[in-house]
Order: structure tokens, then sequence, then C-alpha cells
């Protein structure tokens, strides 16, 4: 794909040429990690005519150095921890406890704030594609997978427009399938790969998950 992106719509479309093979399949459900992810995912899904839904990760920063990660949580009640940092850096169980209530208050309530009363999709056995509109250290990401690994999902594919070689390479080592339309050199930032990489807000996430979950509704 030519750099750069033109905007994330555009993104999602060439995505699901790429990923044929899901189109029209019962099994497959895509997950879209917000905000940035949300647009993606949904042309995605429109594309394949396939499930769509959110995926919410938290990251579990160190109570002293926020932007080191010893963990994550996400979207139904998953929690993943790196019990290397949390050694390494001796972590009690408190402090592990009051970052993780902490973060659960912000994914309650975003979960809430998207969701509304919409129940949590049973993952056993399906095809997830985790959808996100690109990756930088793919930390996110890696949560994610771990996330949908725990709730026995037969196959993981990542879906992104955009990513660091190095990234996609590790992702691979997790995921059963990685789909990245670029890995350009000199990666920094993933708005320096497309020409409109606005912030999108709340209302907007709302707005085209409704949007998608009715469609969904109408044709079933």
């Amino acid at each position: 794909m030519r750099l750069p992106i033109p905007n994330r719509t555009t993104a999602g479309r060439a995505l699901a040429e790429e990923l044929g093979d899901c189109r029209d399949r019962r099994d497959v459900i895509v997950l879209a990690l917000p905000r940035g992810g949300v647009p993606v995912a949904v042309e995605i899904a429109r594309q394949l005519n396939v499930g769509l839904d959110l995926l919410l990760v938290r990251k579990l920063g160190l109570p002293f150095h926020r932007e080191l990660a010893m963990g994550a949580i996400a979207s139904g009640g998953v929690r993943v921890m790196n019990r290397d940092v949390v050694r390494a850096y001796g972590v009690s169980q408190r402090d592990i406890e009051a970052v993780v209530a902490k973060e659960q208050v912000e994914l309650g309530r975003r979960d809430r704030v998207y969701r509304g009363d919409r129940p949590w999709p049973d993952l056993t056995g399906r095809c997830v594609i985790l959808v996100d509109d690109g990756v930088a250290t793919g930390a996110t990401m890696f949560a994610a997978i771990d996330a949908v690994q725990l709730q026995h999902a037969t196959e993981i594919k990542v879906a992104v427009p955009v990513a660091p070689g190095d990234t996609v390479s590790r992702l691979r080592q997790k995921a059963d399938e990685v789909i990245c339309l670029a890995t350009p050199g000199g990666f920094q930032a993933i708005g320096q790969w497309y020409e409109d990489f606005r912030q999108i807000s709340d209302d907007e996430v709302i707005e085209m998950i409704q949007r998608a979950w009715a469609h969904e509704q109408d044709a079933a």
C-alpha cells in the first residue's frame, strides 16, 4: 500500500482484501481496539460481512513508572501479568491490586460508554481478527492477543495498516497470522504514515459501532 495512507477507512478496505478467506464466515469476528482501530475494523467487518465488536485493553503500569507495563486488563474480565517485570521490580501484590483497581475503573467506564448493555461475545471456537490503526511497540496488541487466547479462540489474526518490521516479526510469534500493509523504516509514530490521522472521539466511536451493530441486526 502506498504511503502515506489516505485515512483509516481506506486502510480497512485494503486489509479486507487481504482477508478475503474470512468473507461470510459465521465463526469470524472482528475486534476493534478503540479508538483509532474502530473505523478500520468497521470497514473490514462491512467488507467481509462478519461480526464486529470492541476489545478494550488497559495497560497496567508500574506504580513508580507508569509507562513501563507490568501487565494489562481487557474486556471480558481478563488480566494478563508480566511476571518477569513484577519480580524484577519487586512489585507487591497490594501494589498490583491498587493499579488494577484504578485501571479497571477506566476500562469499565469506557466499556459502559461504548457497549452499553451489549453482552460480551463468546469467543470459544471462533476466528478472531484483532484490528488497530497501526502498532509501534505492539504492547497493547500483545495484551489483546493474550486476552483472546485466554477466551479460547481457535485462531487469532492481527490486521494493521502499518507497523515497524521488527514488531510485526514479534507479533507473528504470538498470532496465527499477521496482516500488515506496510512496514516502513524510520518508524517514529503511527500518525506519520497517514494523510488523515485525526483523533477519534468517544462520540464517534459510539456512532460508528452502533451503526454497524444495527446493520448486523437488520441483516440477521
